[in-house]
């Protein structure tokens, strides 16, 4: 009646988008990054014969990634949209947002020189969240100096002796600033433990440099560092002579000097009185 015979088969279907899934998944040895193994699996499958009706797919850690890596593009140009329509309505002006974004562009040159000077991997998810949160920080400096810019000009100080005295005044701000954002990040990029419990307990506070953290909080760290500090030291110098130069174009435009005319107190809306016929100016 039967044939009975004894084999090996698998204890049950797994399915995935109602197909049949065999999964075959290994841990990375030390000495080796995941991408890294990756990239070597990719190049090998590409040799290897697939049978009609099979695809061979990565997943887990490499699938999450990837749809990271094409959701950061998406919430990057949402984070400058939103950070750009708020410093329209801030300044109610289009090219001082410009001026103040531009900082975004020399964080991201930053992060890359520093990258590469120190030789570090760049972390696809880790590495475009720190990209993304830069945005966010590095903006305040532009910040400041336009602000007070145009607090200055609003009090009838001429346009280049504004922008000297406001990043004279603004100088230590900035710096202060950046450099306790940077000493904060140290301990996160290097991987900083101590024990407190213990510290307070025994007076042991097993202290140690590195562990699993840094693996994982070391890239987004380090981003933060190097886009900050480039950031820091080119938006004292780029963004006055930015702002100058786009005032004097916009003299050339209008055909008045913004020295005669300075800016109105920022939140107001009153219009500057006009000479009567009978005044005129000399």
């Amino acid at each position: 009646m039967a044939d009975v015979r004894y084999g090996t088969t698998y204890g049950g279907i797994k399915r995935k988008d109602v197909k049949r899934v065999i999964t075959i998944s290994s841990n990375v040895l030390s000495g080796f990054t995941g991408p890294d193994v990756v990239r070597q699996i990719e190049t090998a499958l590409q040799a290897y014969p697939t049978p009609p009706g099979y695809i061979i797919r990565m997943g887990g850690a490499q699938e999450d990634q990837k749809e990271t890596s094409d959701f950061l593009p998406l919430a990057g140009a949402l984070s400058l949209g939103l950070i750009f329509l708020i410093l329209v309505m801030q300044f109610n002006s289009v090219s001082k947002p410009v001026i103040i974004l531009t900082e975004i562009l020399f964080s991201i040159i930053g992060v890359m020189l520093g990258l590469a000077v120190t030789g570090m991997n760049i972390s696809i998810v880790m590495t475009g969240v720190g990209i993304i949160a830069l945005a966010g920080i590095v903006v305040k400096n532009g910040i400041l100096l336009v602000e007070f810019t145009d607090m200055l000009r609003s009090q009838g100080m001429p346009l280049r002796e504004a922008i000297v005295m406001a990043g004279r005044t603004r100088l230590n701000p900035v710096i202060l600033t950046a450099t306790a954002a940077t000493l904060g990040l140290i301990p996160l990029a290097i991987g900083l433990n101590i024990d407190f419990y213990e510290l307070f307990a025994s007076g042991h506070p097993h202290f140690f440099i590195g562990g699993e953290s840094v693996t994982f909080w070391g890239p987004l760290a380090w981003t933060i560092i190097f886009g900050l500090v480039f950031a820091t030291v080119i938006t004292l110098v780029v963004v006055p002579v930015m702002y100058l130069i786009t005032e004097r174009l916009k003299e050339k435009v209008s055909g008045r000097s913004t020295d005669n005319h300075p800016l109105p107190p920022a939140g107001t809306n009153k219009v500057r009185p006009t000479a009567s016929p009978a005044m005129a100016e000399v």
